[in-house]
C-alpha cells in the first residue's frame, strides 16, 4: 500500500523506481563527493565555490563545478536523503518537466546566490569569499513544491501538544542541511527564492529555462536505461493505461486515495481520543448529579421529618 507521504518510505532502490533522474542525482555526486574526500583531496580546489575567484578571475566554470558536487559528507548526507524524499516529483511531474525545475531552479539560484552575498556585504558589511559547494540550491528549492502541493498528514503526537506529520522528517533534514555551514543559509534563502519564481511562474521563467524535447529523448535512450530500476513485485498492481500520462494519472490517483484513506483514519483516531478525554468528565458530571440527588433526598427526609414532628404523627 502506498504510504501517505514520500519521509515515510524506508529507503531502498526499487523505491526510486521511475525516478532515474532522482537515482542518478544520489549515486553521481554521493561517489564524486567520496572520492574527493578519502582519495583525491588535491582535486577538490577545483570543486570549491570560490566567489572571489569567480568574481575577479573571472573564473566561470566554478560556477559550475562549484555547484555539483559537495565537499561536506555531512552535506552530501543530507542532500541525498532530501533527494531521496523529493523523488515524488519526478514520479508525479515526469523525469523532463522534474529535470526542468532543477535546471531553472539551478540557474536562478546562482543568480540570486551573488545578489544576496553582494547585498550582505553592503547591509552587514560582511565579506563573504566562499560559499559551501554542492548541489544545494535546487535542493532547498524542491521545498517550495514539497510545501504546497504535498498533503499534510498526522502521524502521532508528542505529549498531546506536538504534532508528528509524514513532512517532519524532511523539514529536520532540512534545518540540519540549513545548520551545517555558516553561510548555507544564503544558499537556502537563493533556493527557496528560486523555486518560488519557478513554480509561480514568474516571469514565464518555466518557459525560458526548461529542457527541450530533443535533449529529453537523448538522455532518454543512453542514461535512463542505465539509473532505470525495476519495478517492484510487491507494490499493488494499477490498471495499466494507454499512454504513459494515464499510467501517471492512474498511479497519482492511487496515492491521492491512500492519503484520503489515511485521513479518515487520523480523524477516526482523533474522535477516539476525544471520547476517551471527555469519558472522565462525562463520568464526574454523573456522580456529581447523583449526589446531589442523594443532598436533595437527605434534606427532603429530614424536612418531613421535622414536619410530621410538630404535627404529632
Amino acid at each position: 500500500m502506498i504510504r501517505a507521504g514520500p519521509a515515510e518510505m524506508p529507503f531502498c532502490w526499487h523505491s526510486v523506481h521511475k525516478a532515474p533522474l532522482s537515482k542518478s542525482l544520489l549515486l553521481v555526486p554521493s561517489a564524486i563527493s567520496i572520492l574527493l574526500t578519502l582519495l583525491f583531496q588535491h582535486y577538490q580546489k577545483f570543486f570549491a565555490y570560490n566567489l572571489q575567484a569567480i568574481k575577479e578571475d573571472f573564473q566561470i566554470w566554478r560556477l559550475v563545478c562549484g555547484r555539483a558536487i559537495c565537499l561536506d559528507l555531512k552535506d552530501t548526507f543530507c542532500s541525498s536523503l532530501l533527494i531521496y524524499n523529493f523523488r515524488i516529483f519526478e514520479r508525479r511531474y515526469g523525469s523532463r518537466k522534474f529535470s526542468s525545475f532543477l535546471l531553472g531552479a539551478w540557474t536562478l539560484s546562482a543568480l540570486f546566490d551573488l545578489l544576496l552575498v553582494e547585498a550582505a556585504q553592503y547591509v552587514f558589511g560582511i565579506t563573504i569569499n566562499s560559499l559551501p559547494s554542492g548541489f544545494l540550491g535546487p535542493v532547498f528549492a524542491l521545498f517550495v513544491p514539497f510545501y504546497c502541493s504535498i498533503p499534510r498528514v498526522q502521524v502521532t503526537q508528542i505529549l498531546g501538544f506536538f504534532s508528528i506529520t509524514n513532512k517532519t522528517l524532511v523539514y529536520i533534514l532540512g534545518l540540519q542541511l540549513l545548520t551545517s555551514g555558516s553561510y548555507i543559509w544564503i544558499l537556502a534563502l537563493s533556493g527557496l527564492i528560486s523555486g518560488i519564481c519557478y513554480n509561480s511562474s514568474i516571469l514565464k521563467v518555466h518557459r525560458i529555462l526548461c529542457v527541450p524535447s530533443w535533449v529529453a529523448k537523448i538522455f532518454s535512450w543512453t542514461l535512463e536505461p542505465i539509473f532505470s530500476s525495476a519495478e517492484p513485485t510487491n507494490e499493488i498492481r494499477v490498471g495499466m493505461g494507454a499512454t504513459v500520462d494515464i499510467q501517471r494519472q492512474q498511479r497519482m490517483e492511487l496515492l491521492d486515495r491512500q492519503i484520503m484513506m489515511s485521513q479518515v483514519a487520523q480523524m477516526r483516531r482523533q474522535r477516539q481520543q476525544q471520547v476517551l478525554m471527555h469519558a472522565p468528565q462525562r463520568l464526574c458530571l454523573w456522580e456529581t448529579y447523583v449526589f446531589s440527588l442523594y443532598i436533595l433526598w437527605f434534606l427532603l427526609d429530614i424536612f418531613f421529618s421535622i414536619g410530621l414532628s410538630y404535627t404529632g404523627y
